[in-house]
């Protein structure tokens, strides 16, 4: 289980890293940095708080009483072509930053590497002198995601309770390596209201309500920083908070099922760069020979939040062998879905 989602962890540090250089040369954009990173990463975000919603449930049939089963998953929200660009004029930043290149639209996280990226300059007043920095945005990842898609590995443990009610648990306690440490946790609770329906249950049909929450804390460190952009043990802090509601039938055949479910799924992110001293950005003049002048730019000049949310369907099928089950499901929302994987099921 920790090999698993250590694997999901080091997935996201590669995100918030990718193209290391030129995410933190972002920095020198100083108020307009959070802007620049939040349309860059956005979609990534995005697409892990779908992909950690997935998955919950295979059936709508709950457990006996104290039956259970454990569930390895894979899910993974598809990024929406959208979203594989934005446009800098919509993002609202001061005129101390500019474009040089002419290029007015730049690469997200979900945009191809061969799209050129923007070019910018930032120019700001240092004890009465102008002093300006140049940069260039991160090219997209698109060519490193699978199938343009944001993965996310699971693994639950389901428990049947009394009054037709089964508690689901998704937990991985602080793990990782000297660069990447995370841990997660998830909780749902089933409740089959089949009965409700009057001779609905005589059939091979149920229904269920259901509610999850997953929250999920990870620290990458990056360590020193030494360039236009200074610092000392510097280090990336990831939350993530998601959550859902469904209301799901199936209908279970001794061999094959057929399960689907609408609900909400919604949820939030942050995203802050911190180290042990502060970040200091190094600026030019345009006097020739220019003059470097320091500018201070604090101990947390990145803090990025996100939120994302909205309707869904879904529709899948599984297929029971005993207490093993194979299952896959497809999802439509605002960043489509697929879940696939294996059930070992008692009771």
């Amino acid at each position: 289980m920790k090999k698993i989602t250590l694997s999901l962890f080091t997935l996201l540090a590669f995100v918030i890293n990718t193209k290391a250089q030129d995410f933190e040369s972002i920095l020198l954009a100083k108020e307009d940095a959070t802007k620049l990173t939040s349309a860059y990463i956005k979609p990534a975000m995005n697409g892990l708080i779908y992909s950690m919603n997935s998955g919950w449930y295979h059936t709508a049939k709950v457990h006996k009483k104290f039956g259970f089963d454990i569930t390895i998953a894979a899910n993974a929200s598809f990024i929406p072509s959208k979203d594989e660009m934005f446009t800098i004029a919509n993002l609202g930043l001061s005129n101390k930053t500019k474009v040089t290149n002419g290029v007015t639209t730049s690469a997200t996280f979900a945009g191809s590497e061969s799209i050129t990226p923007a070019e910018l300059e930032y120019t700001t007043t240092v004890d009465g002198q102008e002093v300006k920095a140049n940069f260039t945005m991160p090219k997209g990842a698109k060519e490193d995601l699978p199938a343009s898609a944001v993965p996310a590995p699971s693994i639950q443990v389901g428990l049947g309770l009394p009054f037709k009610l089964e508690a689901m648990l998704r937990y991985v306690p602080k793990v990782g390596n000297d660069d990447v440490k995370g841990g997660l946790f998830g909780i749902g609770l089933k409740k089959e209201i089949t009965s409700w329906f009057g001779p609905l249950d005589k059939l091979p049909l149920h229904v269920s309500l259901l509610a999850a929450y997953t929250n999920m804390n990870v620290d990458y460190t990056i360590g020193n920083i030494d360039g236009e952009i200074k610092a000392t043990n510097a280090l990336t802090e990831f939350k993530l908070n998601s959550y859902t509601i469904q209301a799901i039938a199936s209908i279970n055949f001794p061999i094959i099922n057929f399960y689907g479910g609408v609900g909400y799924n919604g949820g939030s992110t942050t995203l802050n760069m911190k180290a042990d001293s502060d970040f200091i950005a190094t600026y030019k003049t345009n006097t020739v020979p220019s003059i470097s002048r320091s500018v201070n730019l604090g101990n947390n000049p990145l803090s990025l939040n996100t939120s994302a949310g909205g309707f869904n369907a879904t529709i899948g099928t599984r297929l029971s062998l005993g207490f093993f089950k194979i299952f896959g499901s497809y999802t439509m929302q605002e960043y489509n879905s697929v879940n696939a994987g294996i059930a070992f099921s008692f009771r």
